[in-house]
């Protein structure tokens, strides 16, 4: 029997992005375009005194939508401001988003890109 081997990915960064209900195909199009593979989008629900008041008295919907998105540090600049611009942050009460260091992460990576990394 062979011994499996794990391959550890490093330089990496989570993009983790928190919108409102309906925005999170548009956000990983955009990350999409500026070469990320995709991205994982689940469901949260906002709670708080913005949700009962609203920005200007105008109801916040409590439904949100997270998506996450791990990048490469080299990419993480880049990734970061077109997420920006696609889920419209420069606006208020539209969302959040922050960036977390990962210290390792693992996956499949296809042979030929490990043999290409190493060269």
């Amino acid at each position: 029997m062979s011994k499996k081997e794990i391959i550890v990915l490093t330089d990496l960064n989570l993009i983790t992005c928190i919108v409102q209900k309906g925005m999170a195909d548009d956000i990983v199009k955009a990350a999409v375009a500026e070469g990320v593979q995709g991205g994982t989008i689940h469901y949260a629900r906002g709670t708080g005194i913005r949700e009962r008041l609203g920005l200007l008295g105008v109801a916040i919907e409590s439904e949100k939508e997270v998506i996450n998105i791990v990048v490469s540090t080299e990419m993480t600049d880049r990734i970061f401001e077109a997420i920006y611009f696609a889920a419209k942050l420069d606006t208020p009460g539209m969302g959040i988003m922050f960036v977390t260091p990962l210290l390792k992460a693992a996956t499949y990576v296809p042979p030929h890109l490990i043999k290409k990394a190493q060269e």
